[in-house]
């Protein structure tokens, strides 16, 4: 009698396949996402920073961008790998938390009663949806006004490299300050759940830590969120011209 030997797939997919392998990707991925979000906040605050020999700070800080690794790697290249990274680390997240959700719902198709609840699938299902408008408005918004300077997204004033320019232009228009403020407190709100169920997710659970946890997650979703409203708000109320 002959019996089929079942083809496995490699043991990175095997993992990723389980509910485990899924919370570590959300976790990991987390992480990188939140890295960006820091890293990039620290690029905006560079706005409140004086000239050097007349040029803005910000506008110094995005040319040292473009020209990462360079002569090693062509000008604006590296930048390229860093933002095709952030967008399979965002895919690859989202991907994990729908298919935590979907087995959470096929395990417990009536619903979980109890006083605690699946908390990496819970939080997906929650924050999913705003996750993917946030991620999708800010690349899309980012890419049109701040890298592209397309019409009409981008200020007619829109000039390659004058980033502190292109900002101020930018958040000079209050319906675009509105946009991106909300979207910012959407993103903390969002940074807050991921930041809190990451350890958990993880395993890394235990009452002892439970406290330093939330004061944690509220420290960096706060920080993330305030440094990323400061620049457009100051735009906004003239502070920065």
């Amino acid at each position: 009698m002959t019996t089929k030997t079942e083809t496995r797939a490699p043991l990175p997919v095997e993992f990723y396949r389980s509910a485990i392998g899924k919370k570590w990707v959300m976790a990991v991925t987390g992480l990188g996402i939140i890295g960006f979000a820091i890293a990039h906040m620290i690029g905006n605050l560079k706005m409140f920073l004086p000239p050097v020999d007349g040029v803005p700070d910000i506008d110094i800080y995005g040319e040292a961008l473009r020209r990462l690794f360079v002569p090693i790697l062509p000008e604006h290249v590296f930048l390229w790998i860093l933002r095709t990274g952030l967008i399979v680390l965002f895919l690859l997240h989202v991907h994990a938390a729908y298919s935590l959700t979907v087995m959470n719902h096929r395990a417990r198709p009536v619903g979980y009663q109890g006083p605690r609840s699946y908390v990496a699938a819970n939080y997906a299902s929650r924050t999913m949806r705003w996750s993917g408008t946030i991620f999708l408005t800010f690349l899309a918004f980012h890419l049109a006004d701040f890298t592209w300077g397309l019409p009409p997204v981008a200020p007619e004033t829109w000039e390659r490299g004058a980033v502190y320019a292109n900002f101020v232009a930018t958040f000079s228009r209050p319906p675009v300050t509105v946009l991106y403020v909300t979207a910012s407190l959407l993103l903390g709100i969002h940074l807050y759940h991921g930041a809190w169920s990451m350890f958990q997710s993880l395993g890394i659970n235990h009452p002892r830590f439970n406290r330093a946890r939330k004061v944690a997650a509220y420290v960096t979703s706060g920080v993330i969120t305030i440094g990323f409203i400061a620049p457009p708000l100051a735009v906004a109320l003239g502070y920065l011209k």
